[in-house]
């Protein structure tokens, strides 16, 4: 290729692009906030990163720090919080996804075949709810109803003759909480994404079907499902991805110094090391640790998921 052909080629290309963004002007004015967040607040702090890899202090600032390698990266894989803050992460994610993942998906298909539409507008209603609450409300909520003393769930247990449950403060029962309350607050959110799904299937679909003599079951099975799948891997692959990336807001807010065994998980941990002992440089370690194996897992959801299904996010 010579260089007035490559010369012409670029011409033509840039030319198009201008064609194009001038068309589209209204569309790209809409997505520049979009634009600029992501640039000040996702790209623009990732320049914050290098202090994983020096002593950082505040009086010399990022680029004064001095230069220390991976030496805060071997002082936390070395030491006995790794794999007490890994098993504890994990475990929290893994149960977060397998229990809270199929729900919201069985109850938009249990919504979208209720043939009492004002009761099925009720409980898709009351639980959307939860999504307007913020985690402190719900996490009160929470501790509200597990008090020994005054909590509802406490009172129904010895209305039928058991003893109270310490519910908060027994190690054994904070998975359950956290999981339980992490999808009652959020399934009926994620539900409306699988309900605009099922409001995209042709009708005709269905209507071949009855007249084939498909059951309301079989329509189910062989309709609702199938072409619910590409969201479903989309949701799947997402959800994967963010199963180490457990906030660190909720745990928080329910656990107690007797569940620290197993409640403490990396954010948690950051936040302890970073904000309350200001050790920067070792709190920013652990941070991209976990945000690098939340990203090789997406990665590896994505590739499985186009291995098996032939659709994923890119």
């Amino acid at each position: 290729m010579n260089k007035s052909t490559l010369t012409s080629r670029v011409t033509a290309s840039l030319t198009g692009t201008l064609k194009h963004m001038k068309r589209d002007r209204q569309l790209l004015v809409l997505f520049l906030p979009c634009l600029i967040f992501y640039v000040v607040f996702r790209y623009g702090p990732m320049f914050g990163l290098t202090i994983a890899f020096k002593d950082y202090s505040v009086f010399e600032g990022i680029l004064g720090s001095k230069w220390v390698g991976l030496k805060h990266f071997v002082k936390f894989f070395s030491s006995n919080d790794f794999v007490l803050l890994f098993k504890n992460t994990l475990a929290l994610g893994f149960f977060n996804l397998i229990f809270g993942f199929p729900i919201p998906i069985l109850l938009a298909i249990s919504l979208n075949e209720l043939r009492v539409k004002w009761l099925g507008k009720s409980i898709q209603t009351l639980t959307y709810l939860p999504a307007f609450l913020s985690v402190v409300i719900i996490c009160s909520m929470v501790i509200d109803f597990l008090s020994p003393s005054s909590g509802l769930i406490n009172k129904l247990i010895a209305a039928l003759g058991f003893e109270k449950i310490y519910f908060l403060i027994m190690p054994e029962w904070f998975r359950t909480i956290y999981v339980a309350s992490d999808i009652w607050a959020n399934m009926g959110y994620e539900a409306i994404i699988y309900l605009a799904a099922i409001a995209g299937i042709s009708p005709t679909l269905y209507e071949a079907a009855r007249v084939d003599g498909c059951s309301r079951l079989k329509s189910l099975w062989y309709i609702t499902i199938p072409s619910l799948m590409p969201t479903i891997l989309i949701m799947f692959i997402l959800k994967t991805g963010n199963m180490l990336r457990i906030g660190y807001e909720k745990v928080l807010l329910l656990y107690t110094p007797t569940t620290y065994e197993v409640a403490d998980v990396f954010s948690t941990y950051v936040y302890r090391k970073g904000l309350i002992e200001s050790n920067y440089s070792y709190a920013a370690a652990v941070g991209m640790f976990e945000a690098l194996i939340a990203m090789i897992m997406l990665l590896s959801a994505n590739f499985i998921s186009r291995k098996a299904g032939g659709k994923g996010l890119w």
